[in-house]
């Protein structure tokens, strides 16, 4: 358990960094709360919006607040594992020759995988151990990613020349999927005069590594409830179409429905909302908010559902609006 000082100042540090974000970034409030929640909890996010919304300036804006290690990898077909693990290099000194590891990107705090989409499953399965276990295997030898470590990855969902789909394995690895939304006409207005008078600037430090691992023991330190835990884990049960919390909708379209991973993500993201929002305790509006987001990317449609164009955040919203909370 973290002291109230501890928190009163956790959560001064992140007004500090929202602040700082939104001197750069114009609207997408979602997404950045998103992309917090996901920092927060420890876990991995895929931006998807077409080109020009501002994913890799948001990215390149909070590592740009925060005093951690930062880099950016940009995913091509020719892109090779090694390339953004590292590799085994021959080195030669007083003692002779020898192999030393010299560390690729994935060795950095905030990583961006600017268009993930674009590399080729071989090089995009390289990220699968980075994202879960938060280790580098290359060889015999396992090296360990310093703490804080995320991965936000970025992809373009029109352009498909080129690309490879995530495979789902991978796609479940990401806590939550956030969507860019084209912006409205002031927040148009507003970006076009950031953009073009003068230089933009990015944010100076406001938050460290350290006090980003404080927030993460405040988070999980919040409560939730064992009746919102059950409503939860129906939830996720009614994605799946053989499940009796199934509504029609469910059991027509889709294939496979979203894993226990789902309702982690679920609970997690819920708790970090609360922390963001200053309360006590998770609430169902908490559980609503990062609900899409959690699943949006864990829901297969079957056959009949992809022929028919079924659209997966429909779905999700049949099932939030047919499971009560009891």
């Amino acid at each position: 358990m973290i002291t109230r000082s501890e928190l009163d100042a956790s959560y001064a540090a992140m007004d500090r960094l929202i602040d700082a974000i939104a001197g750069t970034i114009v609207g997408h409030k979602q997404v950045v709360q998103e992309t917090l929640i996901t920092m927060l909890c420890g876990g991995n996010i895929l931006l998807e919006g077409v080109p020009g919304l501002g994913k890799t300036l948001l990215v390149r804006t909070i590592a740009s607040a925060l005093s951690l290690r930062f880099s950016r990898i940009q995913f091509t077909p020719d892109l090779m594992p090694a390339d953004i693990v590292g590799t085994d290099i021959i080195t030669q000194d007083e003692a002779g020759r020898r192999f030393t590891f010299s560390p690729g990107p994935l060795f950095a705090n905030v990583v961006l995988a600017d268009e993930i989409n674009r590399a080729t499953p071989k090089t995009q399965s390289a990220l699968l151990e980075a994202m879960e276990e938060r280790t580098v295997t290359v060889g015999k030898e396992t090296y360990s990613l310093e703490e804080p470590f995320i991965v936000l990855a970025t992809q373009n969902p029109i352009e498909m020349e080129g690309t490879y789909p995530l495979p789902e394995a991978q796609v479940d690895r990401f806590l939550l999927k956030a969507v860019l939304e084209p912006p409205s006409l002031d927040e148009l207005v507003l970006i076009t005069q950031r953009n073009t008078e003068g230089e933009l600037p990015l944010p100076d430090p406001v938050a460290g590594g350290e006090q980003i691992m404080t927030c993460r023991h405040a988070v999980r330190d919040l409560p939730i409830g064992s009746e919102l835990r059950r409503y939860v884990s129906r939830l996720v049960l009614a994605t799946h179409p053989s499940s009796e919390h199934a509504p029609k909708d469910v059991r027509e379209y889709v294939e496979y429905g979203a894993s226990p991973r789902g309702a982690i993500a679920i609970i997690l993201a819920a708790k970090a909302n609360a922390f963001l929002c200053k309360e006590p305790n998770v609430r169902q509006a908490d559980i609503e908010a990062v609900f899409h987001s959690a699943l949006n990317h864990r829901i297969i449609l079957n056959f009949k559902g992809d022929a028919e164009g079924i659209n997966v955040k429909d779905l999700l919203r049949s099932v939030w609006e047919n499971t009560a909370v009891t």
